[in-house]
Formats: C-alpha cells, structure tokens, sequence
C-alpha cells in the first residue's frame, strides 16, 4: 500500500530537543514508526510551519502522485489558528486575525479535500493533538509583553477554546464528505496527564506523544503491528 501525507510540523515529526535547545526531526516518529514496521510506502509532504493553505499549494504541484496512494492524509490547524504573537503584543487593543481565519480554513480544507479525490486517492483526516495553553502561552510570550497578550486574549485557556474550534473544523468537513477521521486529540485526553505527553513547547507531541499516537493507531487496525 502507498499513502501521502500532507500536514504541518507534527506529520513531519518536528520535537523541541530540550537537551539542544532547538527544534529538531524524531527519528521515531509516527510516520517514520509506521513506514519501517510496515509495507505501507509513505510519501510525507508535510513541513514545518505549513498552514492549508501552503499545504494546497504543495498539492497543486504533487497532485500527479495521487493516483498512486490509496490514502492521503490531511492534518492541518495548529499553524493556522496560530497568531503573530509580537504584533498582539505591541497593540492588543486592535483585532488582529490569525493565520488562516476560521472561515478561510474551512474553505481552504474542503477545497483541498475535493481536489485529493479528484486526484484518485481518499482522504483521511486528522485531528489536532490538544495544547496545554499555559506552556504554549509562557512559550510564544518569550521576550514580549506578557500582560498585553493576555489582555488580547482575555485570559490564557483561551488558547486552547480558540484551536479546538479548528479542531471541530476538521470535524465538521469529515461529516460533510463521509470520510474516516484519525482522531489523536482524543488519544491525548484519554492519559491521565496529557501534558506529559507535549514538549515544552506545549503544542508539539514529544518522543512518548508520537508512540502514543502510534500504539493507537496500532490497536485499531491490523496493518500496524504493535509496539514491542
């Protein structure tokens, strides 16, 4: 079986390396785990920082390849319903839209859907992993003006409501094309401590979030073989 993926930093197995300081690719990943203790042949177009609609660029210029994969992963959201925090920190008082507004990301989704299966291949989407708003805020608010931040956003949780509206997004397109959802986020809630499983980044899953997902993924299907 041939699949493509296409997605954002955490299809492309992107982790904050706290020993390193820095963002760097696991090795075990979940796309990696499954393309090396499998025969699935996976083509993985995410990248780091890719919104839908970067993602519907790529597709435009790999569409070609889609004949060939049976399924196409779609795992998109979390760049987009993010902001540019240094401008909200500079001038709070004013609205200031995120990425991709939430409206566009449907729109951009739904396209994007359309055009895998006018490629050939069937689409599969995938959920938004849960983000721990208080480290993610601590995160994105290093050198800025803290309290401006939160004067913008009202009060901190409000990081998580606002991304798990882009979540019931890719909710909403699943019902309306009938297509499969591979739901992380409900693997995540399902830990006595989520957060455990999220780099201090508070967004990105770390080296344990991504067995996590895999084993999940392992025990609902019997093309993965389970961790050992």
């Amino acid at each position: 079986m041939k699949v493509c993926v296409f997605g954002d930093s955490i299809a492309k197995g992107v982790i904050y390396d706290e020993e390193k300081k820095r963002y760097a690719i696991l090795k075990d990943s979940i796309v990696n785990m499954v393309q090396e203790r499998t025969d699935i042949e996976i083509n993985n177009y995410a990248c780091f920082g890719c919104t839908v609609t970067k993602g519907f660029n790529l597709l435009e210029k790999v569409e070609g390849e889609l004949k060939d994969c049976e399924y196409t992963f779609i795992e998109f959201g979390g760049n987009d319903c993010d902001f540019k925090w240094s401008e909200v920190a500079q001038n709070p008082d004013i609205n200031h839209d995120c990425n991709t507004p939430l409206e566009v990301f449907k729109e951009k989704y739904k396209k994007m859907i359309e055009r895998v299966w006018a490629a050939g291949s069937r689409p599969v989407l995938i959920t938004l992993p849960p983000i721990d708003s208080k480290r993610f805020f601590n995160w994105v608010s290093k050198g800025l003006n803290k309290d401006n931040i939160l004067k913008f956003l009202g009060d901190v949780e409000h990081i998580g409501r606002w991304q798990s509206a882009f979540n019931d997004a890719v909710h909403q397109l699943s019902g309306l094309f009938g297509l499969p959802v591979l739901d992380i986020r409900s693997i995540f809630f399902k830990q006595n401590n989520f957060t455990d499983y999220l780099c201090e980044d508070g967004i990105h899953p770390n080296k344990e979030g991504h067995k996590l997902m895999y084993t999940a993924i392992a025990e609902r299907t019997n093309l993965i073989p389970l961790p050992v």
